[in-house]
């Protein structure tokens, strides 16, 4: 399994012009929400104990992505964490609507519209291009952002922009 160093060098390195950052701060949690309002319209019973526990396709998606992002980097999973519960629970309030559907497509649709858009300001291809986890690494990316703006964790934040750099000149010399 890749490093917390390398998963975040090598998002970062398709992500360092500004105005595409900001398109990613709007498209990826619209998309995480949209996913998760799709994953959470059919809800499931289990019997335990005596007790009826009710979960979605979404909580189960959300507890293996939550096991990853802690595995990987503990503070950062823990903000994780936080955004999760958060976003679940906004997507519960969609959910059970009679258009849930259409809006989760919707949200879906849009995010990606912006994710895209941002690229163009890059110049460069998104990160899931090239590697898949692209798409699970998005959102801890914004949440190490987050924490670089609050001044927190510098010291990952100094080893993954010499890393991104160095990768982004091998993508470019590669063209």
């Amino acid at each position: 399994m890749k490093t917390v160093e390398e998963q975040l060098s090598s998002y970062k390195s398709v992500h360092f012009n500004k105005r595409n950052i900001k398109t990613h701060f709007v498209g990826v949690p619209l998309i995480v929400w949209a996913v998760t309002v799709l994953l959470s319209i059919n809800t499931f019973n289990l019997e335990l104990a005596g007790q009826t526990i009710t979960y979605t396709p979404a909580i189960i998606f959300f507890t293996l992505s939550m096991l990853y992002y802690l595995k990987l980097h503990i503070k950062l999973g823990l903000g994780m964490l936080v955004y999760t519960v958060i976003n679940i629970y906004l997507a519960s309030l969609v959910a059970d609507m009679e258009n849930a559907v259409w809006i989760g497509i919707s949200a879906f649709v849009i995010g990606w519209v912006i994710q895209f858009i941002g690229h163009i300001y890059e110049k460069a291809k998104p990160a899931f291009f090239d590697d898949i986890m692209g798409l699970a690494i998005g959102p801890l990316f914004l949440m190490s952002e987050i924490y670089f703006m609050l001044g927190f964790e510098k010291n990952l934040e100094k080893n993954i922009t010499p890393m991104a750099i160095e990768k982004r000149r091998l993508l470019e010399r590669a063209k």
